[in-house]
């Protein structure tokens, strides 16, 4: 089976002795964790690096972006990374061959995929059946080869990408926000001003326009401690900050290395009992002398992350202190918002977190109107299979919406920045558990198959974007996975985000909907940093009688009735932002663009030489 493309040849194998890094998310292994292995043969630290100069560097790199890791001989973390290096040097496009002595042989236009027969869906890569992808020059004998050990920089591009933002860039009153929803986007450089109206950047959300902070929580899997600090404005920032994190052993010692000029930073390590996942939540939780505030949103505490890309967050109103006295059930909102967040809270099991439960507990968290929707590592049976990941989701449809007539032709949306392996068909799990939980409506018995929706950037989105060809370190789908589930393409549709001025801004955010046919009411909406794998939402294990959870996620689900709606009407123009406007901001254009028969999504572990980017340069792994 062959498809052509852009993107060389792809072999899968199904042996057993084809080198092995991770195994499809979701997929239990009993075989011990070994390093990835590279694919030149060169005996580096780490299996991926750019090729810029005749001599390669290789790079040396904590685990860092906050992806769900894939099925690659790579890890995610070398992703973002790899943009670093290549906007420290970048190779510029040049009409005329350019690489030539840097490369054996270019990928062929015309070359197509090129797909075993194989019915193994667990069968893994071999590092040289990428035939056709661009291999490295072997070095001389007489040359050794430079081993550059780089600092993980706070961005996928280098300190040196950055332009200062306008001193107008940040609040300085209480800006204009949509009070309804609470829903929010990240202010991203460079874009005309209106379309940051009503949109803040993380200066903003820690300023004393939102209260007077005492001390805060910050839940995230990639962190810049230094630059993170900077964010708090100079009378907070000497205030207590716990950093919980996901970090082990040496990735751990390195961000604890980060934090020692600041003695206010402590640290609560996540435990990941189950192998591959990660700590994905993105939470802050800041007490106030006035209150308490939660944000749950998309954005790492790395300056890349609240630049150029397109984030979201919902943001609590200021919950006020409870009276003293007052009986552990007060303060809880119709959607047990307080509850779910002590119970979530609690899965960590860590004392670092016991006085913020406390604390949340003396709280009044009444006016919240969303539902909250974790994932914490572990088997579930019974009715604790419904507590996280999607089955969670698919009971708080069941629960509290309503069936639609002609629901049938609803479409539900997806979009996300990464993407895990689903196996040989849709139907081992995408439509096989995940579907039929995006589309619960209420209580009917009647499972409609209505049109599923993907959004993820094509290549020409990332070309295109604001960061150029860097801005897909932080869409990390692999080569790996993506050649065995081909079939999961014709899902896939175009980030366009004319409507919000983001069509540039290339999406981190993670949103998940239900859309009328004329695609102006929603049914629900979901944003949360839980991309589209089973490691973030969990998959039924033994004849669906088990759920198994890797990783740690958190979002939140709007759904009409608690906002005495029956739908969502979609706000066609929500920038600049009216503040009680009923109108729900879709952060993206709708209806969706489909992939034309030219279009491929964006896969980062493989070269991109044809067309330059926004700022001239090409992108070329080796």
């Amino acid at each position: 089976m062959s498809q052509g493309s852009q993107h060389g040849k792809w072999t899968i194998s199904s042996s057993d002795d084809d080198d092995e890094d991770l195994p499809p998310s979701g997929t239990k292994t009993n075989k011990p964790h070994r390093p990835a292995k590279t694919t030149g043969g060169q005996g580096s630290a780490s299996p991926f690096s750019l090729k810029l100069e005749p001599v390669s560097a290789t790079v040396e790199v904590k685990p860092e972006p906050d992806k769900t890791r894939v099925s690659s001989l790579v890890t995610v973390s070398e992703a973002r990374q790899a943009a670093a290096v290549s906007q420290l040097n970048p190779v510029k496009y040049q009409s005329s061959p350019s690489l030539a002595g840097k490369r054996k042989k270019e990928v062929s236009d015309s070359s197509g995929w090129a797909l075993s027969d194989t019915d193994d869906d667990d069968g893994e890569v071999k590092a040289n059946s990428l035939s056709n992808l661009p291999n490295r020059a072997p070095s001389s004998p007489k040359t050794k080869k430079l081993k550059v050990e780089i600092k993980r920089p706070p961005s996928p591009h280098g300190r040196l990408y950055y332009i200062d933002e306008p001193e107008d860039f940040f609040e300085s009153s209480i800006p204009c926000l949509n009070d309804t929803y609470r829903f929010y986007l990240n202010k991203v450089t460079g874009l005309d001003r209106k379309y940051n109206s009503g949109a803040l950047h993380i200066k903003d959300i820690l300023s004393p326009l939102f209260g007077t902070l005492k001390e805060s929580v910050q839940f995230n899997y990639c962190f810049d401690i230094e630059w993170m600090v900077k964010q708090y404005p100079s009378e907070f920032r000497d205030r207590p900050v716990l950093i919980v994190h996901g970090d082990k052993r040496e990735a751990k010692a390195r961000l604890v290395q980060q934090a020692q000029p600041f003695p206010h930073v402590r640290f609560c390590q996540a435990k990941l009992d189950i192998a591959f996942g990660t700590h994905h939540t993105k939470m802050m939780l800041l007490w106030y002398e006035e209150g308490f505030r939660v944000i749950i949103l998309t954005s790492n505490l790395i300056r890349a992350d609240w630049y150029q890309k397109t984030q979201g967050m919902w943001m609590s109103p200021l919950f006020p202190r409870l009276p003293k006295g007052s009986s552990a059930s007060a303060g809880e909102s119709p959607t047990f918002f307080k509850r779910d967040l002590l119970e979530y809270l609690a899965s960590y099991r860590a004392p670092e977190l016991e006085e913020w439960i406390q604390r949340i507990k003396e709280h009044d968290l009444s006016e919240t109107r969303v539902y909250l929707i974790g994932s914490t590592p572990g088997r579930y049976v019974g009715s604790d299979m419904e507590r996280w990941g999607h089955l969670r989701l698919r009971k708080l449809l069941y629960d509290h919406t309503e069936p639609i007539p002609g629901e049938e032709r609803w479409p539900v949306i997806g979009q996300f920045s990464s993407i895990g392996s689903m196996g040989l068909d849709k139907t081992k799990w995408l439509a096989g558990e995940f579907q039929r939980t995006l589309t619960t409506l209420g209580k009917s018995s009647v499972r409609p198959e209505p049109p599923m929706h993907l959004l993820y950037p094509s290549v020409e989105d990332v070309r295109t974007s604001l960061e150029g060809y860097p801005a897909g370190g932080s869409l990390p789908y692999s080569i790996q996975t993506a050649q065995k589930q081909l079939w999961l393409h014709s899902y896939f549709h175009r980030w366009k985000a004319d409507t919000t001025g983001r069509s540039h801004a290339m999406p981190h955010i993670k949103t998940y909907m239900r859309v009328s046919p004329d695609f102006t009411e929603l049914a629900w909406f979901l944003v949360t940093s839980a991309n589209l794998s089973k490691a973030a939402w969990g998959a039924l294990e033994k004849n669906n009688t088990q759920m198994m959870v890797r990783s740690y996620e958190l979002g939140v689900l709007y759904v009409p009735s608690t906002f005495n709606m029956k739908t969502f009407p979609v706000h066609k123009n929500p920038f600049p932002v009216s503040s009680s406007s009923l109108g729900f901001p879709v952060p993206f254009d709708l209806p969706p663009t489909c992939y034309s028969a030219k279009d491929r999504p964006w896969i980062w572990n493989i070269s991109y030489s044809q067309a330059p980017d926004t700022h001239g340069n090409i992108w070329v792994p080796s």
